[in-house]
């Protein structure tokens, strides 16, 4: 089901106006595409913070409400306040069932506990992408995409190829010949870090000593006095 966002035609434009609808706890925003005229409109910022917390707002087909007319949109774009959690201005592009769109779709990870990387060989998940680009029509979008790490050995990484993505859904990046890496399973930072102080340490060691001698020495040990010796030499 589309999640479905309210709003009104804006009459005012400007900087002033748009400062006022703010103080009004109004979002000013725009609506575009679809071959029809741009129109701008404003929604609720209570109702608008609510939708943001969630990951399907960004990433689906949006339901608008304008004046009792819904229409099919994307989220394009959103200006947040520099410092404070407030919506400045949002962009949505209507969309037509027959025309393809391209947006980003979030990756889910799942099954990482079970890849051997981490189970037997104690590394780590390292996410490399957590979104990808795709090309579809709007009823083939996904909210998402898994990615399956249940097979995934230490030093081994998942490409964009071996994702499973929906029929009618092609990754962008894919097409142009970039086959990505979108995760890999990599040692531990902790346990890394002493051998590459061990290795610098011993290279630091070899070229801090002269050419052709070690490069560390145990001083000679000077032979034993005994007595009547001088100065180490047998007293005649």
């Amino acid at each position: 089901m589309a999640i479905e966002v309210n709003a009104t035609p804006r009459a005012t434009q400007g900087k002033g106006a748009s400062r006022r609808l703010r103080h009004q706890e109004r979002v000013p925003g725009i609506l575009y595409g679809g071959g029809r005229p741009a129109q701008n409109i404003e929604l609720n910022h209570k109702e608008l913070a609510l939708h943001l917390k969630h990951e399907a707002f960004h990433a689906s087909i949006l339901s608008l409400n304008l004046e009792g007319e819904k229409q099919q949109v994307l989220l394009r774009d959103i200006q947040m306040h520099p410092w404070r959690a407030a919506v400045m201005h949002i962009d949505f592009q209507r969309v037509a069932k027959d025309k393809k769109i391209h947006m980003r779709v979030p990756l889910h990870f799942i099954n990482a506990e079970m890849s051997p990387g981490v189970k037997a060989s104690g590394g780590t998940i390292n996410h490399v992408m957590t979104e990808i680009d795709v090309l579809c029509l709007p009823d083939d979008l996904p909210n998402y995409i898994e990615v399956d790490l249940s097979g995934l050995e230490l030093g081994h990484s998942i490409h964009i190829s071996a994702l499973k993505v929906p029929s009618g859904v092609v990754s962008t990046q894919l097409r142009s010949g970039d086959d990505a890496v979108v995760a890999t399973v990599v040692v531990p930072k902790a346990e890394v870090e002493p051998e590459v102080e061990a290795a610098a340490a011993a290279d630091a060691a070899a070229a801090a000593a002269p050419a052709g001698e070690p490069a560390a020495e145990t001083k000679e040990k000077e032979p034993e006095k005994k007595p009547g010796d001088k100065d180490g030499k047998d007293k005649k």
